[in-house]
């Protein structure tokens, strides 16, 4: 007999931890091979992990809702083979129903940048401790110094500090005397800091009791993923000074083009056209014109993406929102973008979205005219220093000027708005960007083959 190592596979090139959200075998029952033995979330999709041999399940290391590095060994499962090996998982099976974001976007994309292992002195037995981004993340938020994080128990793996460590720590922490925690803070050193970003130190407090709110409510306790948003999105604006710039434009020509060729699109191509990869292909050709908006910041340095990878924010059957990319956006004909954003949709729709699915994102496009809006201010997706927002189009008498002299017409407008990082992007880049967008919708071919 030989024991085989279930190992927590990798789910994309940010991701450095998951979560367990349930397992589905138990110590002593069989498992065949590629059968799935436990349910796993991260901050993108949620999936099932399979059995990578045939057997008995051994011993199971976690338990559910632990946090649980990329790479650990998380079962063990008895085989008929003569040896103990260790086998990974190529890539997770279909994701299930329940996907997390992005908003609109991606708490591991935001600290991609930070080292899975902080290097220190020894401490409590400890070198070269490991500490994964989402606790550094917690201890930035709570301004926790790298001295208390080694000198905090770890219940995890090999003495591992775990997001429950940590949080329990800070809520004993806040319950100190307020003369003892000054001094402590006087003793500490600085604490931590993720990309640069100086985050307040937030109190967490106990939820009132529920006779506060008086009689007549009704209580709703956040699902996981709309917490992972709210974070994302209050992350995002502590993190980066948001601007946001407005333009309309007149879409009359692209409008009258889609109505014209979408049936016979569709019957060619067996996929529908929809503005989304109109606006894509637009906001492509112009970040070939400014690149500084296809970038981030790290530290002091301005990282400019050559690759241009667009996110959609799509909504969920939930009201959730999560952002699929596009990758090589601009390597893309209309054909091309158009067969991906529907099936990028569909299967965030279908809970089918892959975690590289959400990866990677460079530049955002959002569109808040689904909903009935005529326009928004949306926040940016870490770390990305833009997002995009169309509105409604909407029919309007408007005033056209020509050779022959102005007239009012019925057009086809459309809002646009951008909200950037002003670290980065200043007004006249960002007004100028967003213009040039709006210039290459209103300037549309309506002779355009397909």
């Amino acid at each position: 007999m030989a024991l085989v190592d279930l190992i927590m596979p990798k789910l994309g090139e940010s991701i450095m931890e998951a979560t367990i959200l349930k397992w589905h075998k138990q110590p002593g029952e069989h498992v065949n091979m590629d059968e799935t033995v436990l349910e796993i979330a991260t901050d993108k999709v949620d999936s099932e992990v399979p059995s990578t041999a045939e057997g008995t399940i051994e011993e199971i290391l976690y338990k559910v809702n632990d946090v649980v590095p990329i790479g650990a060994v998380i079962a063990k499962i008895k085989t008929g083979a003569a040896e103990t090996v260790s086998a990974t998982p190529s890539a997770p099976s279909q994701p299930v129903q329940e996907t997390t974001t992005a908003a609109v976007v991606s708490k591991a994309t935001a600290i991609s940048t930070l080292p899975a292992t902080v290097k220190s002195s020894q401490t409590n037995g400890h070198i070269n401790r490991f500490y994964s981004p989402l606790v550094l993340n917690i201890a930035a938020n709570e301004g926790v110094s790298m001295t208390e994080l080694e000198n905090i128990p770890g219940s995890g793996n090999e003495g591992r500090v775990t997001k429950r460590d940590i949080l329990e720590y800070v809520h004993n922490r806040t319950a100190r005397p307020h003369e003892e925690a000054e001094t402590i803070s006087r003793s500490q050193q600085p604490a931590i800091h993720v990309q640069q970003a100086h985050l307040p130190a937030q109190v967490k407090s106990e939820p009132a009791p529920v006779s506060s709110y008086g009689n007549n409510v009704e209580i709703i306790e956040m699902d996981r993923m709309r917490r992972l948003i709210a974070d994302h999105m209050v992350r995002s604006k502590h993190t980066s000074p948001h601007v946001t710039s407005f333009t309309e434009a007149d879409v009359t020509n692209l409008v009258m083009w889609r109505d014209k060729v979408k049936k016979e699109f569709e019957k060619r191509e067996a996929t529908k056209i929809t503005f989304t990869p109109l606006f894509i292909e637009a906001i492509v050709k112009c970040i070939k014109k400014f690149p500084l908006i296809n970038s981030m910041l790290d530290g002091d340095r301005i990282i400019v993406k050559k690759d241009i990878h667009i996110g959609m924010a799509t909504a969920l059957p939930t009201g959730n929102l999560i952002v699929p990319v596009i990758k090589n956006a601009d390597q893309l004909n209309l054909v091309g973008l158009a067969k991906q954003v529907n099936n990028l949709a569909e299967n965030a729709r279908t809970g089918k979205l892959k975690a590289d699915d959400t990866q990677g994102g460079t530049f955002t496009l959002t569109n808040v005219g689904t909903f009935g809006s005529l326009m928004g201010t949306p926040i940016i997706n870490q770390p990305q220093v833009a997002i995009l927002a169309v509105g409604a189009i909407k029919k309007r008498p408007v005033v056209v000027e020509s050779p022959h002299g102005d007239s009012i017409a019925i057009r086809h407008m459309m809002y646009l708005s951008m909200s950037y990082d002003h670290r980065i992007v200043d007004g006249s880049l960002g007004a100028t960007f967003l213009t040039a967008v709006a210039k290459e919708l209103e300037n549309f071919n309506s002779d355009r083959e397909i």
